[in-house]
Order: structure tokens, then C-alpha cells, then sequence
């Protein structure tokens, strides 16, 4: 039996491509310009990120506190064929000697192959916010 992945999987799973090279360019193609990512937890990388520009910039800083350690295994990707999709992965990062893994998973909304909402999910935000807040 031949597996065909809906367009939906495809562009989520090309996200996740492009994040793990740190290609920004093909990462903000498959957002729309006014695309919102919510982050869990009440450090600086929680909340709600909203423009493809501070989705951007959001993930950058995100390098930037792991000094280029943050690498995801995709695990799952989920469609309903109506628009969303769910993911499951683990990440795991480093910051100074401190590192983290943890599984995690996104709930997208897509309009014509783009993201239009992204709502992310930890096992445990008490530890994800204690590795995220660790220079304050």
C-alpha cells in the first residue's frame, strides 16, 4: 500500500526541515505574514508571537540561547484534511553545562500550505521554563 502524504503533512514537515538547517527564508515561506506561534510557559520565550517577522525572531533568539544546540526529531504528523495539523517530537538543547529533552508537540492551522497558527506544547513547563530562564 502506498503511503500519500496530504499537502498539509508535507508543508508541516518541510517547517521542520527548515527550522533544523536554521533556514530562516524557507521557514517564513510557509508562514503567512500575519501567522501568531504561541509558546508555552512565563519566561521571555512564552507567550504569543505574532507577525512572521517576530515568529522569526522569536526562533532566532531561541538559537541564540542554545548557541546553535536546538535540534528536533520529528516523531509524528497528524492531519484532519481540513486544515490542521498536529505534530509530536522531542527537542533537546543545551545552554552553558545545562541541557534539556523533553517531547513536545505543535498544533497548526493552514490556510492554501501556509501556517496561519501554531500552538505549541511541552511535556513539562515547569522544567522547560527553569532550562529557558536559567541567566535571569
Amino acid at each position: 500500500m502506498t503511503h500519500h502524504e496530504h499537502p498539509d503533512a508535507a508543508a508541516v514537515r518541510q517547517g521542520y526541515e527548515a527550522f533544523g538547517k536554521g533556514d530562516m527564508e524557507a521557514l517564513g515561506a510557509l508562514l503567512t505574514s500575519d501567522c501568531t506561534h504561541h509558546s508555552p510557559g512565563s519566561t521571555r520565550f512564552g507567550g504569543h508571537f505574532k507577525g512572521r517577522d517576530n515568529i522569526l525572531a522569536h526562533y532566532g533568539d531561541i538559537f541564540e540561547y542554545t548557541g546553535g544546540t536546538m535540534r528536533i526529531e520529528l516523531d509524528g504528523v497528524f492531519v484532519d484534511g481540513r486544515g490542521h495539523v498536529i505534530t509530536t517530537h522531542k527537542w533537546h538543547a543545551d545552554h552553558g553545562d545545562r541541557g534539556i529533552s523533553m517531547r513536545g508537540g505543535l498544533f497548526f492551522t493552514l490556510i492554501g500550505g501556509k501556517a496561519t497558527d501554531i500552538d505549541e506544547c511541552v511535556e513539562d513547563i515547569e522544567e522547560a521554563d527553569a532550562f529557558l530562564s536559567l541567566d535571569d
